[in-house]
């Protein structure tokens, strides 16, 4: 048992959520497609039933739905119910793992099944980080579409996001494909509201820069990592790796062009901000 203040983690007791399930089910709409594929600056077109709906649409849909009173000073609901009561005051999503089976489609129902898989302690450079491994199942009326491992790390206020900006990360490879977007407050909204995701580091400058302690919005992971997805796609005609990795090296801040890049063959991919610092690191597989 860990003391951090006034709190104490407890990690046994955490590791009591390990095996824990939630179901959730939703549609693949045309307004969803629609939508995500402008936030992700793809052709919006006029998407009807049966098509292809960006590849990582499932993080969109069946979100939970906490009420008002229930939701953490943070903005997400409060932890205890699936998530385990993990008493560190700052959650991001560390990275994952995704593997491509079938693609969704505009009017799919879909249907998520999920299971903690893993709860974690260690000791980094910022303090006690505690890590919650999610497995989920995304399946369609014709079979399993995706299954995918999420990496949750929480830590502690004390560490500070200021310190966490400051770390030193290699170099990274010479990009022979590349793109620039624009992180600015507008495309953080759309993807939050998009992704039902109330975490006020990525629309509450007040809150992230007086509490939080960083410089400015944080881009979300997730959008990094779909934007890596697509990119990949679009360098392989269009086709979905079969295996997606992905973890975040340091946080993307908003205000600032940032690339999306990859190598010769698409095998390795990353975003950088706008010193061509690497935030996000994946590697794919087809």
């Amino acid at each position: 048992m860990t003391t951090m203040g006034s709190e104490k983690l407890d990690i046994d007791h955490l590791r009591k959520w390990i095996g824990k399930t939630q179901e959730a089910s939703d549609i693949v709409t045309e307004q969803l497609t629609k939508a995500l594929r402008a936030t992700l600056f793809l052709d919006i077109g006029s998407p009807k039933t049966g098509d292809v709906a960006p590849f990582t649409a499932h993080w969109c849909l069946a979100q939970p739905v906490a009420a008002m009173n229930t939701l953490g000073p943070d903005g997400h609901p409060a932890r205890g119910e699936f998530l385990p009561p993990v008493p560190l005051t700052r959650r991001m999503w560390a990275g994952g793992e995704l593997q491509f089976l079938d693609a969704l489609h505009v009017g799919d129902e879909v249907t998520r099944l999920s299971r903690i898989s893993d709860v974690t302690m260690k000791t980094g450079s910022t303090g006690i980080l505690c890590f919650v491994s999610v497995e989920h199942t995304i399946m369609t009326p014709r079979g399993v579409a995706i299954n995918e491992r999420q990496d949750l790390v929480y830590r502690d206020v004390a560490a500070g996001g200021e310190r966490k900006s400051q770390v030193a990360h290699a170099p990274p490879p010479k990009a022979q494909h590349h793109e620039t977007h624009m992180a600015d407050p507008v495309l953080l909204f759309r993807y939050s509201a998009l992704t039902f995701n109330g975490h006020r580091i990525h629309y509450d400058r007040d809150y992230v820069t007086k509490v939080e302690g960083y410089p400015g919005l944080i881009v979300h992971g997730p959008m990094q990592a779909a934007l890596l997805v697509e990119f990949a796609a679009r360098l392989h005609g269009g086709k979905a790796p079969a295996k997606f990795s992905y973890r975040g090296v340091q946080p993307l801040f908003d205000g600032a062009e940032f690339s999306v890049n990859a190598n010769d063959s698409a095998s390795e991919l990353w975003t950088a901000n706008n010193a061509g610092s690497p935030t996000m690191k994946a590697t794919a597989s087809w």
